[in-house]
C-alpha cells in the first residue's frame, strides 16, 4: 500500500508551536526563526486544508481542527523515538557475528578474539564457519573474514601479508608435498590433499611432509616448535585474509573495536 507523503518537519514545527502556544517560544526550542515556525504552520495548513491557530486576545488558541489531531501526532512521534532506540539498540548491541574460513578460525582467530575479549569483556561472539558465499543480509553478519585478493565489494582491511611459508617438521626429511585449496604451489606435483591450510599444517606437524600456507596460520605453530620454516614466499596470486563488512556494519563502534584489535 501507497503511504502518504508525511511533512515530519512541518509537524513537528506544528506540535513545538502547539505545546508553547507561540511561534517565538517554538522557534527558541528548534533553533530556527519565529518567521521560518510561521512559514512551516501556513504550509502544513494549506496542506491540509484547515487553520491549526487561530488569534486570542491572550495568544494563540488552538483550533478544533488542530486540537482533534494533536494526540496522536505526539503518539506518533513517541512511537517513532521507540523506533529509534530499538534500532540503536541493534546497533550498540554487545554481540558480534563473524564468519570465517575454518582454518582461520582454529588457528588465529580465536587466539586474537580471547585477548579483545579481556579488553571488552562484555562482548559476546558468534563465530560462524564459512569458507564462501557470504550473505551479510541472510546471516545477520557483523564481519567476515575471507581468503581473497581484496575486499571486493565491501569495505575491509587486510589481516597480515599475503606471504606463504613451507614449513616442515622438525628433524623430519619427508619432502612430501601437502596441497589445500587455494595453495598456490597447485601447479606443483602433489602427495596429499587436504581440505585447507589449517589442517595442512597439522598434517605437516605431524609428519606427513611438507606445505606451503598463508604466514598468519602458522605463527603460533611456529612459535611453539610444532614446525619450522624453510622458505617464504610472495603469494604469486597476491591473496590474503581480509576482514570484511558492508558500510553500515563498517561503521559500528564494535567492528571498529575489532578491525583495531585484529589489525594491531
Amino acid at each position: 500500500m501507497k503511504r502518504t507523503h508525511l511533512p515530519l518537519n512541518a509537524m513537528r514545527v506544528f506540535d513545538a508551536a502547539a505545546r508553547h502556544l507561540s511561534f517565538t517560544n517554538a522557534a527558541d526550542e528548534l533553533a530556527v526563526t519565529p518567521a521560518a515556525v510561521g512559514q512551516q504552520i501556513r504550509a502544513l495548513e494549506d496542506m491540509l486544508g484547515v487553520v491549526l491557530f487561530r488569534r486570542a486576545p491572550k495568544g494563540l488558541e488552538l483550533t478544533i481542527e488542530a486540537e482533534a489531531g494533536l494526540e496522536s501526532l505526539r503518539l506518533a512521534f513517541l512511537n517513532l523515538e521507540e523506533s529509534v532506540r530499538a534500532m540503536q539498540s541493534g546497533h550498540s548491541s554487545n554481540s558480534l557475528t563473524i564468519a570465517a574460513p575454518r582454518d582461520i578460525i582454529a588457528k588465529w582467530l580465536t587466539g586474537k578474539l580471547a585477548q579483545f575479549s579481556k579488553d571488552n569483556p562484555d562482548i559476546r561472539f558468534n563465530i560462524i564457519n564459512a569458507d564462501e558465499g557470504l550473505d551479510f543480509t541472510e546471516a545477520n553478519l557483523d564481519a567476515a573474514i575471507r581468503y581473497s585478493d581484496d575486499s571486493g565489494e565491501h569495505e575491509g582491511v587486510k589481516l597480515g601479508s599475503s606471504e606463504t611459508l613451507l614449513i616442515a617438521q622438525p628433524n623430519n626429511d619427508n619432502e612430501a608435498l601437502i596441497y589445500w585449496p587455494g595453495c598456490d604451489k597447485a601447479d606443483k606435483k602433489v602427495d596429499m590433499r587436504v581440505g585447507d591450510a589449517g589442517l595442512a599444517i597439522d598434517a605437516v606437524a605431524n609428519g606427513l611432509g611438507r606445505a606451503n600456507v598463508p604466514a598468519i596460520l602458522v605463527e603460533n605453530d611456529l612459535r611453539s616448535g610444532r614446525v619450522i620454516q624453510i622458505e617464504c614466499h610472495e603469494n604469486t596470486d597476491a591473496k590474503a585474509y581480509w576482514l570484511i563488512a558492508p558500510l553500515p556494519q563498517w561503521r559500528q563502534d564494535k567492528v571498529k573495536k575489532l578491525v583495531a584489535a585484529l589489525t594491531n
